[in-house]
Parts: structure tokens; C-alpha cells; sequence
């Protein structure tokens, strides 16, 4: 039996961000292939019961907490982080996450067992294995989740061509690395003489329930990017909207959605989001700026829903075009494409299909399952 020692900072049960999805698709993955695997992870996100409950579903045989400061020491650590208490090594720390004691725990784990292929997700966190003495040769494998340089860039000290060399910097301590759109896989594939594997997020082609109730769904969490992007559409968009078209909003992004809005039905949190994909019409993404595929764009297409979004709604798309997306930047456009589909039932019934056909020849699970057997079992 293969086993993967999996670092995810995160909480992959909280499936309303996008980043946790695609953890969640790693972990049905290991599941599907009878993969072993230990998960390691930061108790800012994530805990025991949280564990627990991954095992039940026997997506985990073990869950490890990375060890962090007890609260008698948090003044302390607020101390430490301003005299810059933390070692400083080789790196520099634009791109490091790492708190005191982390290394210590992550090595103590790998010093107990013994893995095959030990995956980090995101380049943050790749110190804790760069210099590790306890890898044993198991294969180091990154999942960058995204491009991380452009999402620095509005730091105080941005410095494009030093960013851009401590992201490359960091992927080469790995043996493999796992991308999520076209536009990464192609700027890696120039600077690093590494395997780059474009892997989708797997997802089954879904069914729609007969009765609609929501004409639009909107899935976001409460990041810089969708907050700006969902005051863009309410101050902008939808007022051009009829009032009666019913909207359903999914995830934290709600508390930065105004109260008065009318027809709005307001979900902070769902266990299962198909409760309200499959009896929703058309999903939208505003996306006015951030990089990366949009994995709410895939499970929407999933559906067979067309989608109205913004030009950054098909980043890492292998297809721009006629892949079930009516992208504008135009408020008024984007309102027209939206009032167009709700009314004209062959326009909306022409872009369900290329949503469909699109998604069953890109990101249909077994074809992405494939990709990773190349990975994990080759």
C-alpha cells in the first residue's frame, strides 16, 4: 500500500472555498486508490474532531497538528514576530508561514514514519521539508494550489523580479509539482527543470433537479479579491437586474453583502453544496481581479450551468471560449447575458450543452484520476 504524508494548512470539510475543494478531491483520490494517508495540519484551521470526522469517512488513517505556542504564550509570540525573534535562515520570508515550533512537530512526524511520497500544498509552506534530515527518499510533491507571486504584489516591499525568485526558488526542493491551470503550468515549465503536472479538479458530471428555485448561485468565500468583486456586481450589476430574479448566495462572502438586497437568499455555511447547485439555473462569478482556476466555475459546469462571469472567471480554463461561460467586464453586459439566459430558454439550453461538453472532456473525475495515477502509482 502506498502512503502519502499530506500537509494541507487548512480545513478541507469547508467546502464553500475553493482551496478546501480541491484538497477535499486530493483526499477522495487517495480514497479511491486505497492510498494510505497521514494528514498533517494547522490547528488555526483545523482540529481532533475535525479529524475524527475525516477518518469516519475514511478519507484519513491518521491527523496530525502541526504544534504552535499554548495561549500563555501568545503575548509572547506577538513579542517574538515584532524583535523578529523568529531564526533566520538561508530564505527570506516573503513566502514563509512557518511559526516556531511547526518544523519541530513536522520533523518529529517524519521521524516516527515512513512515507513514499510526502505532498505540501502551497509554496509557503515548503520549509518544512527543505531542509529536513527525515525525508527517508520519499518523493516530495507540491500542489501550488496557485501562482503565488501576483497575489504579493500590493505589499509594501513588492519587488517583482525577488518575489518572483523565492517562489522558483522554493519549487525546487520538490521532485514534482501539481498545477491547477494552464497559465501556471506554463510559467513553471520555463524556469524549472522539474515535472509539471496539470491536474484539474476532479469532478462528476451532475445531474439537475426538474424544479428551480434559485435562478442564480453565487459561491465565494470572504477573500480580498471576492469582496471587491461582489460590490462590483451588487453597486453595479444588479440593479440592471429584474427584481424578480432569486439569487442565493453561498459562504462567508455573505458578510460583505448588504442586508436590504431583495430576493436574496443568504447561506453562510453548507455541508453539501449540490443542495443548491442542482436546483439553481445559472451560477455567476464577479472576479474582478486574483489568479488561478476557479474551482466554483468547475463545479458549476458541472452541473451543466452556464456561468456569467468576469475575464478573470476563466483563468486556467483549457478552453476560453465556448466552454459554457459568457465572460464580460461590462456591467451591462453582464446583466444582458444574465436577463438573456433566465428568458430565452434556447439560448440558455445552447450554453448548458457547451458548459456540458466542455466540463466532460476536461475535468470529468476519471479522466483527471488518470493524471494522478501517473503520480502516485506509476
Amino acid at each position: 500500500m502506498r502512503k502519502v504524508l499530506y500537509f494541507y494548512s487548512e480545513n478541507p470539510l469547508f467546502l464553500t472555498q475553493g482551496n478546501n475543494t480541491r484538497a477535499m478531491g486530493l483526499l477522495k483520490y487517495f480514497k479511491s486508490k486505497d492510498i494510505y494517508v497521514d494528514f498533517v495540519g494547522d490547528p488555526i484551521y483545523i482540529n481532533n474532531l475535525h479529524f475524527e470526522e475525516l477518518k469516519n469517512k475514511k478519507l484519513i488513517t491518521n491527523g496530525f497538528l502541526l504544534k504552535d505556542f499554548s495561549k500563555r504564550k501568545k503575548k509572547i509570540r506577538k513579542i517574538f514576530n515584532k524583535l523578529c525573534f523568529f531564526k533566520k535562515g538561508q530564505r527570506t520570508k516573503i513566502l514563509d508561514r512557518l511559526r516556531i515550533n511547526h518544523q519541530e512537530s513536522f520533523d518529529e512526524i517524519l521521524k516516527n514514519n515512513q512515507y513514499d511520497y510526502i505532498l505540501i500544498s502551497y509554496v509557503f509552506w515548503t520549509r518544512l521539508i527543505e531542509n529536513s534530515k527525515h525525508l527517508k527518499n520519499a518523493q516530495l510533491i507540491i500542489d501550488t494550489h496557485d501562482f503565488i507571486t501576483p497575489h504579493l504584489k500590493n505589499d509594501k516591499k513588492f519587488k517583482l523580479g525577488k518575489y518572483f525568485e523565492e517562489e522558483i526558488r522554493s519549487l525546487t526542493f520538490f521532485d514534482k509539482i501539481l498545477v491547477v491551470s494552464t497559465e501556471e503550468k506554463y510559467i513553471f515549465d520555463q524556469f524549472l527543470d522539474k515535472e509539471v503536472h496539470l491536474i484539474s479538479h476532479p469532478e462528476e458530471i451532475k445531474h439537475k433537479s426538474k424544479k428551480e428555485i434559485y435562478d442564480l448561485i453565487y459561491v465565494a468565500s470572504e477573500n480580498i479579491h471576492n469582496v471587491k468583486s461582489a460590490k462590483w456586481f451588487f453597486e453595479k450589476v444588479y440593479p440592471l437586474l429584474s427584481k424578480d430574479i432569486k439569487i442565493c448566495i453561498v459562504g462567508k462572502i455573505n458578510n460583505s453583502i448588504p442586508q436590504s438586497i431583495e430576493n436574496i437568499h443568504n447561506i453562510n455555511y453548507l455541508d453539501d453544496l449540490e443542495d443548491v447547485y442542482s436546483v439553481s439555473k445559472i451560477a455567476i462569478c464577479p472576479m474582478l481581479s486574483g489568479t488561478g482556476v476557479k474551482i466554483k466555475v468547475i463545479e458549476a459546469l458541472s452541473y451543466g450551468l452556464p456561468v456569467v462571469c468576469n475575464e478573470r472567471g476563466v483563468d486556467g480554463l483549457l478552453n476560453k471560449t465556448n466552454n459554457g461561460c459568457l465572460v464580460t467586464n461590462n456591467e451591462v453586459i453582464f446583466a444582458a447575458y444574465i436577463e438573456k439566459l433566465v428568458l430565452d430558454e434556447e439560448y440558455y439550453n445552447y450554453h448548458s450543452l457547451l458548459a456540458k461538453d466542455y466540463f466532460l472532456n476536461n475535468h470529468e473525475k476519471s479522466k483527471i484520476y488518470e493524471k494522478l495515477d501517473e503520480i502516485f502509482l506509476s
